[in-house]
């Protein structure tokens, strides 16, 4: 074990993490007066910077457009090259520079001045061209950068970045952004997928098999193999109205109970009173029921429709496991 290797890991953490801590006393009336400019902005927000603060400036950007704060990166060597066309005077501009007098930024910062733009400075010297330039101020400046020669943007970008994420949450909380506002920005992959409803994911009318509790043992079978969701079936009275479930486990148990199995009918294997779920459930609540009480298909209800107890739809684990 190299005990230097481990020892300069450790010390730019702790750097890092006091650097983060430190920025809590600039939580103040200052920053909720940031947070309002940016919640009450009628146009675009606008967030720039070069090096590592441009690096932090697209994420934040990113954070923002994410959570309902429209949002956008400006290089700032191509904002003189045309891209300031793309500001308007309801726009807000954030610029991200630590010590502030990054000259790719003037240009940017000029016509913010020119055109009575609001312009937000993140930076560590308030004094500086930025500093002096911004409408308001969110200082990160940090005792000392976390590398052995104090000199690489460290615990000061890891400063900016964790700023940015505050002013971002803030927002998000100021405009009642939701789960169901997040889950619109993020349709894709496993988090996007757990924040959709149920309706939206359900396995639903011919996909399905919903049966009367006459039905064979010979008919089940042939049923649960045709449709879409294999391996259940749900069971409905003649009103509709749902009584039980049919799995493959529980098939299996019954085959093993009984001598004359083929003989039987529905309402003698299924299971009484299935786990349901509400359409407008989400699915992150599906799995968690599915995982809580080990089983593979949840029934899916409509309780706010004129018949609650008439199933509409029905999702499978495994269709959540494959659509991930």
């Amino acid at each position: 074990m190299n005990k230097k290797i481990i020892q300069i890991a450790q010390n730019v953490l702790q750097i890092e993490a006091d650097s983060i801590l430190s920025l809590k006393n600039e939580i103040n009336e200052n920053f909720c007066t940031v947070v309002n400019h940016i919640k009450n902005c009628q146009g675009k927000i606008i967030i720039t910077g070069i090096g590592k603060s441009g690096h932090i400036a697209r994420k934040i950007a990113s954070t923002f457009s994410s959570t309902g704060t429209a949002a956008f990166f400006m290089h700032p060597a191509e904002s003189s090259h045309g891209d300031l066309g793309l500001i308007s005077k309801n726009d807000l501009i954030i610029a991200l520079s630590y010590g502030g007098g990054a000259v790719e930024l003037f240009s940017i910062i000029h016509f913010a001045k020119q055109n009575n733009i609001f312009l937000i400075a993140i930076t560590g010297k308030n004094q500086s061209h930025l500093g002096k330039s911004a409408d308001l101020i969110l200082n990160v400046k940090v005792e000392k950068e976390a590398d052995p020669l104090n000199l690489a943007p460290t615990a000061s970008s890891t400063a900016m970045l964790a700023m940015g994420d505050a002013l971002a949450m803030a927002v998000m909380d100021q405009k009642n952004f939701r789960t169901q506002d997040f889950a619109k920005f993020h349709p894709a992959g496993t988090l996007g997928l757990r924040l959709r409803k149920i309706k939206d994911i359900m396995r639903k009318d011919d996909a399905i098999p919903f049966l009367l509790p006459t039905t064979s043992m010979k008919e089940i079978l042939t049923q649960m193999t045709c449709f879409s969701v294999r391996g259940a079936a749900g069971i409905i009275d003649s009103d509709k109205k749902l009584i039980g479930i049919i799995t493959d486990g529980d098939i299996r148990r019954f085959l093993e109970k009984n001598d004359q199995p083929f003989q039987a009918q529905a309402h003698h294997i299924m299971t009484k009173n299935p786990k349901t779920i509400d359409a407008s459930e989400l699915v992150e609540n599906a799995l968690l029921v599915m995982e809580q009480f080990k089983i593979q298909v949840l029934i899916v209800l409509d309780k706010a429709s004129m018949a609650p107890s008439t199933p509409v739809g029905m999702v499978a684990y495994q269709d959540l496991l494959t659509a991930t």
